[in-house]
């Protein structure tokens, strides 16, 4: 897949085009549903696939501070875009002046001046152009002026639920990691580098990975969880009984995202890792004292296993 800066990297002579565009964030299985269309029909027409996105996160632009949390990490995204067949990822820098753009500029430059798009992919609910003023409508007729089919897909929902980011953001925020991996397609991960912690968890015989993630990040509330801990150097899932939270029991103030990775010896301190969230196991609670602690972590780290251990449906 090449990754373009700017639809000004489309090189001369590119040809046409099939084209969806959005954010993108988390990649779920709406989004999947889209892109899937988008790579099917420009093997149909014998042209290049595109998906259109931006960096940073429009909503920060346009109202600054009020940046969503984020499901996944831009380069996680690249990954899942690209598994899924995709020949371009375009990633607009999004802008003041950029979002200032009516619909009518916007796909002007876009998807006209420099893609060349033959069709249009987008979902039901899409809206583009300074203050989302253009719709699914007028993306038809800007279409038909320009040159471009517009086909609109469904949007992806589970028992009347439609599956969406922020959907999926709420669950994460509630701590319900199973109901978001299944709008995901697959369990929400968070990323980040190993750094120093209080070596606490050292001395109760539970050393942990204690993760720096980015600003952003999406972490799921506070509570104890069984996850898979990828390090990037290998590739290789560890189960892991995770905690998110300040350590009550100690008077922590800092929220931390902490992995104890099973069956696991080494220094990994200053390496990449990502943590998949399987299940939430207990919300974090506040103990009289060590004892009484360790037999609980002790209690987690069964429970993860077992969850852990259970076979993929």
């Amino acid at each position: 897949m090449q990754r373009w800066r700017g639809t000004q990297a489309a090189p001369g002579g590119w040809g046409r085009a099939v084209t969806t565009i959005g954010v993108f964030d988390g990649v779920h299985r709406g989004h999947q549903q889209v892109i899937g269309h988008v790579v099917k029909r420009a093997g149909e027409l014998g042209v290049q696939s595109v998906v259109l996105t931006f960096d940073p996160h429009p909503s920060e632009v346009v109202r600054p501070g009020s940046h969503p949390a984020v499901l996944s990490e831009p380069s996680r995204k690249a990954e899942l875009i690209e598994a899924l067949g995709v020949d371009v990822l375009c990633v607009i820098p999004f802008t003041v002046e950029y979002s200032h753009l009516s619909p009518e500029a916007f796909v002007h430059d876009a998807l006209v001046e420099h893609l060349h798009t033959a069709l249009v992919v987008v979902g039901e609910n899409f809206r583009f152009g300074h203050k989302a003023a253009g719709d699914l409508q007028l993306l038809h007729r800007l279409g038909r002026t320009f040159g471009f089919g517009v086909e609109g897909a469904p949007l992806v929902a589970d028992e009347g639920t439609v599956f969406s980011s922020t959907y999926i953001r709420a669950c994460v925020d509630a701590g319900d990691v199973v109901a978001a991996a299944r709008a995901l397609g697959r369990p929400h991960r968070v990323e980040g580098v190993v750094v120093r912690g209080d070596q606490r968890g050292r001395e109760l015989g539970f050393p942990t990975a204690n993760l720096l993630t980015s600003p952003n990040a999406a972490i799921p509330a506070d509570g104890i969880y069984a996850a898979w801990v990828t390090r990037d150097r290998d590739r290789v899932a560890h189960p892991a009984a995770v905690s998110v939270g300040t350590n009550p029991t100690f008077s922590g103030k800092e929220r931390r995202v902490e992995s104890f990775i099973l069956d696991f010896t080494g220094d990994i301190y200053g390496e990449r890792i990502a943590v998949d969230f399987v299940e939430r196991l207990r919300e974090q609670r506040t103990y009289a004292g060590v004892e009484p602690l360790v037999e609980q972590i002790h209690d987690d780290v069964a429970q993860a296993r077992r969850v852990l251990d259970r076979p993929v449906c």
